[in-house]
């Protein structure tokens, strides 16, 4: 597989197993699980475990979740990538989703725009995806703003978990326009 991507200030790579302790910092700070159900890792087991999770989808899937390294200063500050589902989610079974997740001290720079736009252009133009999906909770304002910046559109409000969730998709075609 080896994707690498390059953006202006990033790397998007394979998570490693080296990444555990950046990958602990993101998932065990609450704020940053606000709208994930408040759910935060509380050892760097759990986040070597989630590592190891997305090792395999890069396996089962060629695709996945995939490190954001700032190349300033080479430091793990998130993941983002493009995930293909498999459980059912609004009423869509298979399909490629984009995310994205960065430590608290990154936010607002402009770094999870970057890589999600990053990711849109590989998952249409390399991967030749048709449609594009992404969720948010319908409060994380952050999250809903780079799914709007990067083309995506609001399609319907849903409950995911008990969560009240936003979701946005985007076809090639309208991308390529």
């Amino acid at each position: 597989m080896n994707i690498r991507i390059e953006t202006e200030r990033l790397i998007l790579r394979e998570i490693i197993p080296s990444d555990a302790e950046g990958m602990f910092l993101l998932d065990s700070n609450p704020n940053v699980h606000l709208y994930l159900g408040n759910n935060p890792v509380r050892s760097i087991e759990q986040s070597m475990d989630y590592i190891e999770n997305l090792r395999i989808q890069y396996i089962q899937n060629a695709i996945g979740r995939y490190a954001v390294i700032l190349k300033e200063t080479n430091a793990f500050i998130g993941w983002a990538g493009i995930k293909f589902i498999t459980e059912p989610e609004n009423d869509h079974l298979n399909f490629y989703e984009i995310g994205y997740r960065l430590r608290e001290e990154f936010w607002g720079r402009g770094y999870g725009y970057e890589a999600a736009k990053a990711w849109l252009h590989h998952g249409f133009m390399k991967m030749n995806i048709q449609t594009i999906y992404a969720s948010a909770h319908i409060k994380n304002v952050g999250s809903r703003r780079i799914l709007d910046k990067i083309g995506l559109r609001l399609v319907s409000e849903y409950s995911h978990h008990d969560i009240p969730c936003v979701w946005y998709e985007l076809d090639k075609k309208d991308y390529l326009k």
